[in-house]
């Protein structure tokens, strides 16, 4: 089935973009992660990677040509596909936008040339909305090019949001905590004697259609003038704010300031040990324990309590992809124990080594690539008209974060060495705990492993995650009784379940991959073959 690709919005002002380069002809095979094009935005020019393997099949923006932001750039699909009415339909979108940007153009209220309009950006492939976690400048601050405005959580990341302009910071469009649609109107940065009534009546007329609907208007009252402004913010602002920067403000992460208001905690008082002095969650634990726990607040036998939080974006992300999971792909389970006593002695030998530390998760990943390798069929992906078998393997590895769940992609997992993938997975759970993690780095996964084992679970299943065909749950290690050779012996064994999408993967395929797996685990000097 044939794919349209559309001008991206390469930057949060970016209204239409310019090809400069393709890498790829009409007719050329493309595959996923392929570089198509370089797109000139209104600040850099950037690499446009393909999101879907097929044949370039039509390229609607020749090079030197510039279009709007979703205008029709380029259609992957198979060899020979009829892709008339992609065409036809693109054409017919073309004419509705002009006419509706005519008819927009005369609602529009004029810009005042001394003013810029930020809008909340789209900071991953996947973002809908964002929340501004916290503000690092207030109304009436100077704006240099490069500062850092805001920080923004999306649904994969909290990540710092700088300026592109200089001037004053009239007006704050979204406060801390809210949230917003993409294209919302974030904040006004111009001249101080800007027109601020013609630059919110501009703002609300450019809103795209998505955060007209979704955001909250703008309001004149919420422009507060420079000089009155910070003297209001002093007097509604009890909470502390969170390591002190320059600017004398204190850096703590949202969850630590929530932490910190509901223990009752000066976060002046706190040491931070996060990034730059950062005050993150266990500082404000430790600090806690330091002063003898804290007050507790009292509960009177009987009373109910309860504790509202607000989901976050990844939180809501989570539950939107599973939910679209489970109750679209057919999920079955398939379930296996394997002897481990061999991989215990290959670990602890492996381990003898100087500067070298496997764990088994790494034994785990590594066999699971191998295996993969020779069952492409449970590496694939499901679409309404084909199956994509991925002849290579870009291993997910689901670590646990304070706001869920993350798995960021181990990529050729199968070429990599034991230490090679044990470096890997340590550096991406440790940055993906302090949401450090790149859009980038959690794209392309072709298979996923989860492993609880570490928390003492010794069975359990997952919930696939799209646009995998499977994912791998994995076990405790666990000593049993075990019968070798007639006799019943002390032993290791390690349960494993695999969740297939039965679309895509038969069970007959799934158990001879699980096979295959086997014989690299229980004998894991064959993976050094």
């Amino acid at each position: 089935m044939a794919e349209i690709i559309n001008m991206p919005r390469l930057s949060d002002t970016m209204e239409e973009g310019t090809v400069a380069t393709w890498f790829k002809k009409v007719g050329d095979t493309v595959n996923e992660g392929d570089i198509l094009a370089e797109i000139e935005t209104d600040k850099a020019t950037m690499e446009f990677e393909a999101f879907y393997s097929g044949e370039l099949l039509h390229i609607g923006i020749q090079e030197g040509g510039t279009a709007p932001v979703d205008t029709l750039l380029a259609i992957i699909g198979e060899k020979g596909e009829d892709i008339s009415s992609h065409l036809k339909g693109s054409t017919q979108e073309k004419e509705e936008q002009v006419e509706t940007a005519k008819t927009e153009t005369s609602k529009t209220a004029a810009m005042p040339d001394n003013v810029e309009i930020i809008t909340m950006p789209r900071l991953s492939d996947t973002m809908e909305e964002g929340t501004v976690a916290s503000w690092l400048k207030k109304v009436g601050d100077t704006v240099s090019e490069g500062d850092i405005l805001a920080e923004i959580e999306t649904d994969k990341a909290t990540m710092e949001f700088e300026s592109f302009y200089n001037g004053t910071l009239l007006y704050i469009g979204i406060q801390e905590g809210e949230s917003a649609a993409v294209d919302s109107v974030l904040a006004i940065i111009g001249d101080k004697d800007a027109d601020l009534d013609a630059a919110i009546a501009a703002a609300s007329s450019k809103a795209t259609p998505s955060a007209k609907n979704e955001a909250a208007p703008i309001k004149k009252e919420q422009v507060v003038a420079p000089e009155t402004k910070v003297e209001k913010t002093v007097q509604a602002t009890a909470t502390p704010e969170a390591a002190v920067a320059n600017n004398g403000r204190i850096i703590a992460s949202p969850l630590a300031k929530k932490i910190a208001i509901e223990k009752g905690i000066n976060l002046a008082n706190v040491a931070g040990s996060g990034d730059g002095g950062r005050i993150i969650k266990r500082d404000i634990e430790n600090h806690q324990s330091s002063q003898g726990g804290g007050v507790k607040p009292f509960v009177p036998s009987g009373l109910e309590s309860v504790e509202e939080m607000a989901n976050s974006q990844m939180r809501k992300t989570i539950a939107k992809r599973l939910a679209a999971s489970k109750f679209t792909a057919p999920h079955y389970y398939l379930g296996v124990e394997f002897g481990m006593d061999n991989a215990i002695a290959f670990r602890n030998q492996f381990n003898s080594i100087p500067d070298t530390k496997i764990s088994f998760n790494d034994i785990v990943v590594k066999a699971t690539a191998l295996a993969l390798k020779q069952h492409p069929q449970v590496n694939s992906r499901w679409y309404d008209d084909k199956i994509v078998k991925h002849n290579h393997v870009h291993m997910g590895v689901a670590v646990a974060v304070e706001d869920g769940l993350v798995v960021p992609v181990v990529k050729f997992a199968d070429e990599q060495s034991l230490p090679q993938i044990g470096a890997q997975v340590k550096d991406y759970a440790i940055r993906a705990r302090d949401k450090k993690l790149t859009p980038a780095e959690m794209e392309g996964s072709t298979f996923t492993i989860s492993n609880l084992g570490m928390f003492g679970i010794q069975e359990f299943t997952s919930i696939i995650n799209q646009p995998n065909s499977s994912i791998l749950s994995v076990g405790a290690i666990i000593q049993k009784p075990v019968v070798k050779e007639g006799q019943i012996v002390i032993g290791n064994t390690m349960k494993l379940t695999l969740a297939c999408d039965h679309r895509s993967v038969d069970g007959a395929t799934g158990s001879k991959f699980l096979q295959t797996l086997q014989q690299y685990i229980e004998n894991p000097i064959t993976m050094l073959l």
